[in-house]
């Protein structure tokens, strides 16, 4: 079954400090163009992520956004056992010279201490990017189902509007094809009659000649080369909806195929019924070809 190049997932994660939020979407392109905003500092993700959306998708513009988040912690505090050593040592010599000059000294708190600049360090939390890129990764692909999944179930859909459509050209196909034999007789009458004016308002005519030049008129306002190619598209085309693989750009071009046959029905039809016909051809097959543009 077909997919469309029209999809959106989202999801969100944490691990330890960090948390994040996906979004994956996709719309109608061309080619396939994947616009990837991943931070810088997922040393590796980036290459990663789009090596597996390269399996899964073939068409479309599309774009995932990641953002990650870090929670501020409080940070530990270490003491600084050269610091306090030093500071100890200070305490104990202004002590003894106290003690020598006579003079008392309120005793000390290690609260004291710990206030002097440079006594508690904060503890560098690691921060190494490497699990949390793993982790990413994983749950990529959880994501990336969801999105073809989505992708899967708008081909579904999509393909049931392409096929109505089929549906409509082949009718008017086969309402042509009746309308082409019917004329046939008409044509034939009016080509025998042009037949014999000009056979006699004419001197020294060559009547084989005459004849040549008008069965040239009769083949050239034969429709049923182009009415067998007609039938045979709606027929490839109901294949191509069938494929697993990507047939979008194949569709396209056959449209181009529908709209060419459906052009030269009615520049030959010489024909008001068939005519109009052609017309209401030429307007069904545009509006599978918008529709086609949304198949990858």
């Amino acid at each position: 079954m077909i997919k469309s190049m029209t999809g959106f997932a989202s999801g969100k994660g944490a691990l330890g400090p960090h948390s994040w939020s996906w979004e994956l979407r996709s719309v109608n392109g061309k080619g396939l163009d994947m616009r990837l905003r991943v931070p810088d500092w997922l040393t590796g993700l980036e290459a990663a992520l789009r090596a597996d959306m390269s399996k899964q998708i073939s068409r479309g513009n599309v774009t995932l956004s990641l953002r990650v988040a870090r929670e501020e912690t409080a940070a530990e505090l270490k003491l600084n056992e050269g610091a306090m050593s030093a500071a100890l040592d200070a305490l104990a010599q202004a002590e003894e010279l106290a003690v020598n000059k006579g003079v008392a000294l309120a005793p000390s708190k290690a609260s004291d201490l710990l206030m002097l600049k440079g006594m508690l360090d904060a503890a560098a939390e690691d921060d190494d990017p490497a699990p949390l890129v793993e982790a990413l990764k994983s749950e990529f692909g959880s994501l990336l189902a969801e999105f073809v999944t989505m992708r899967r179930d708008e081909g579904q859909a999509l393909a049931s509007v392409l096929s109505a459509q089929l549906d409509q050209i082949q009718t008017l196909t086969e309402q042509a094809t009746e309308l082409a034999e019917r004329r046939k007789e008409a044509m034939a009458d009016t080509l025998r009659q042009n037949l014999a004016r000009v056979m006699e308002n004419s001197q020294g005519a060559d009547p084989d000649r005459v004849a040549q030049e008008l069965a040239l008129i009769a083949v050239k306002a034969d429709i049923t080369e182009e009415l067998d190619r007609l039938a045979a598209h709606v027929v490839a085309a109901r294949a191509l909806l069938e494929q697993e693989a990507p047939v979008g750009r194949k569709l396209d071009f056959l449209m181009q195929e529908f709209n060419r046959e459906a052009n030269t029905l009615c520049s030959k039809s010489q024909n008001s019924e068939l005519t109009s016909v052609g017309l209401e051809l030429k307007a069904v097959i545009d509006q599978l070809r918008e529709q086609v543009q949304n198949v990858e």
